[in-house]
């Protein structure tokens, strides 16, 4: 039975989360939560595969819930769910250690793949989230800033050990383009090796070393 926790100040979205993941026989929500400190707490108790958070929540954002969870650290994907359709709330999210980003109006639609896509280990970007970041160039206060915004999900994905393959399939574009980004990447940054983009991605918080 694969565990989840829905973190959310709003009891109908919790119970609307509830229903669509409880689709699924083998999903169990084991846990819910009002508020920031209370997800790092039912976090802890009840160790869930997914923990689902709002990013505005009372007390402590979902974003700084992921960190607490990926400190600890805790075997738990993370997907940060939020009304805000914002580049600079998605990079902070995966900078924290989430592998989702979902904006609440594309819940009923894509919900499922992004939790099953985290049970799997695998990160869930949409295409309008990649959109996002690079509406919003420079939003990472300058740390990533040789980069443009796909460039950086290429290096990150590429860092946590995906193939120019399976990042066409998560970003949905050709693989073709995915090596471009990545040779691209690699020029600015000098590096001649994946070990490169691996070393710069851990030093600069795209991936937990």
């Amino acid at each position: 039975m694969k565990r989840i926790l829905i973190a959310d100040d709003h009891e109908a979205v919790r119970s609307g989360l509830r229903a669509v993941l409880e689709q699924r026989a083998d999903w169990a929500v084991v846990a819910e939560a009002t508020d920031g400190g209370k997800a790092v707490a039912a976090a802890i108790e009840s160790r869930p595969h997914v923990a689902i958070l709002d990013f505005s929540m009372p007390r402590m954002t979902g974003v700084e819930v992921a960190r607490r969870i990926r400190d600890y650290p805790l075997q738990t994907e993370v997907l940060i769910f939020t009304v805000h359709n914002s580049g600079l709330i998605a990079q902070q999210a995966f900078e924290a250690g989430a592998r989702a980003f979902l904006v609440k109006s594309d819940a009923n639609k894509l919900l499922l793949a992004a939790v099953e896509s985290l049970l799997q280990h695998r990160p869930f970007c949409t295409q309008s989230c990649v959109n996002d970041f690079e509406r919003e160039p420079g939003a990472d206060g300058g740390y990533h800033h040789e980069l443009t915004a796909r460039e950086r999900l290429v290096v990150k994905l590429v860092a946590e050990g995906y193939s120019n393959k399976g990042i066409s399939a998560i970003l949905d574009l050709s693989a073709k383009t995915i090596e471009a980004h990545r040779a691209a990447a690699m020029r600015k940054l000098e590096v001649g090796s994946t070990a490169g983009l691996v070393r710069y991605a851990a030093r600069t918080g795209l991936i937990v070393a």
